[in-house]
């Protein structure tokens, strides 16, 4: 069988595809507490807003355990660290949907945000590697569509099934799906490491690069925008732009089209032009964000520049995600664990100033005036990287081999040493 990881001119590998699919999951998981929150609450004996302590404590195991997981499996064949990252996501869904314990359904959280986090780590860094460098964006957001789609058909799915079955229900199904997915992913990626042989030393001389923490701040800058308006949307659609409320899912979906949409552009557009897009992207979000105060009156209007304001956004991450691991070199584990938790990062700052302008004097506008503020930030870093250039230098990467004689199919054809990396 060919390797998972070669591909025609203008394709991806198989393993892209693969790798996707279990971020649709690992997406899912994250976002599909929010439809099933007042069901847990009744069943598990505490308040709704105790119960959402869980989004809480997986946002925390992703900020503070993907960069740490990363670090500990660095070691580790990916292979095998993609395998047990979707073994313990299952095994803590599992877990979750069997107790009826609180404190340790959280802790089932905890566990599940740190092997997210893993994956996430790795699953970048293979997913470039096997792509090439004129790919490579293209790569991050095939993954970070899965990611992505889980918003789309994930949630919606998951929400409605919760009601229908109960809230267990949906976290039986990931258990089993994320199980099937570490069998397909194990036997689509291949025995041979494709990856630098670093140190976790190297790892964090990696985090000198100033270039690399100019895009970490974008990150965090365009994704506490965009979740600012996202997270308090419900009540401006309702109360200002005379929405139904029966229709607010109807228009959470045209927001997860617009952010799919987003995703695929700038994995499109980043390998080409990348500070062009970015600039663009990041402009237009805050431009999006400032018509929705004025606008935010008809509801036409609220739609069209609430999805804008997702494909905008979203545009950006496939690109700055790619940049960071670009930046870090020879060891871009960490760098790309660190784009995750920078992501968390920026939901959690964004959606907390929200709620404060929220209850302030700003009301119903004040989280898309927090929103564009944060889109606005999101240029400083961009231009700061435009001004300095992405370039990178080539470099020659050691590589782990089977041994000779053996490749990764086991079919006696040696492996090369080393590969060099094109300038990109």
């Amino acid at each position: 069988m060919p390797s998972a990881t070669k591909t025609t001119q203008g394709k991806l590998p198989i393993v892209v595809w693969v790798l996707a699919a279990g971020a649709f999951l690992m997406g899912t998981t994250e976002f599909v507490i929010a439809g099933l929150l007042p069901d847990m609450a009744a069943d598990l004996g505490v308040s709704v807003s105790h119960t959402g302590l869980m989004i809480t404590v997986f946002a925390i195991g992703m900020i503070i355990g993907g960069p740490a997981m990363a670090l500990a499996t660095l070691r580790l064949p990916q292979r095998r660290t993609i395998v047990m990252s979707l073994a313990v996501f299952a095994l803590g869904h599992i877990v979750l949907a069997a107790s009826t314990d609180f404190t340790v359904i959280l802790i089932a959280r905890f566990i599940t945000a740190l092997a997210t986090g893993a994956f996430y780590a790795v699953g970048f860094v293979i997913a470039t590697t096997a792509a090439g460098p004129q790919r490579s964006t293209r790569a991050v957001g095939m993954i970070m569509g899965g990611l992505t789609l889980s918003n789309v058909l994930g949630v919606p799915i998951g929400s409605f099934a919760g009601q229908a079955i109960g809230w267990r229900g949906p976290f039986w199904a990931l258990a089993f799906l994320s199980a099937v997915a570490a069998a397909v992913i194990g036997r689509f990626l291949p025995a041979a490491e494709q990856r630098a042989t670093v140190s976790v030393r190297s790892e964090f001389k990696a985090l000198r690069n100033t270039r690399l923490w100019l895009a970490l701040t974008a990150a965090v800058m365009i994704m506490g925008g965009v979740l600012a308006a996202y997270t308090y949307i419900t009540p401006l659609l309702t109360d200002r732009a005379g929405i139904p409320a029966g229709a607010v899912p109807l228009v959470l979906i045209a927001y997860g089209i617009g952010a799919l949409g987003g995703t695929i552009l700038g994995g499109r557009m980043g390998d080409h032009k990348p500070m062009v897009t970015t600039i663009t992207a990041a402009a237009g979000t805050a431009l999006a964000l400032f018509l929705l105060i004025p606008l935010s009156t008809s509801a036409v209007a609220t739609i069209v520049l609430f999805a804008l304001m997702a494909m905008t956004g979203f545009t950006l991450n496939p690109i700055v995600t790619s940049l960071s691991v670009r930046f870090a070199g020879d060891a871009p584990t960490l760098a790309s664990s660190l784009t995750t938790s920078a992501y968390e990062t920026g939901v959690a700052a964004g959606s907390a100033l929200a709620g404060v302008a929220l209850g302030s004097s700003l009301g119903l506008t004040g989280p898309a005036l927090v929103g564009a503020v944060f889109a606005v930030l999101t240029l400083v870093p961009l231009i700061a990287l435009a001004v300095r250039g992405t370039a990178t230098r080539p470099r020659v990467i050691a590589q782990r081999t089977p041994a000779a004689g053996t490749d990764a199919e086991g079919t006696g054809t040696e492996q090369p040493a080393a590969a060099t990396a094109a300038r990109h």
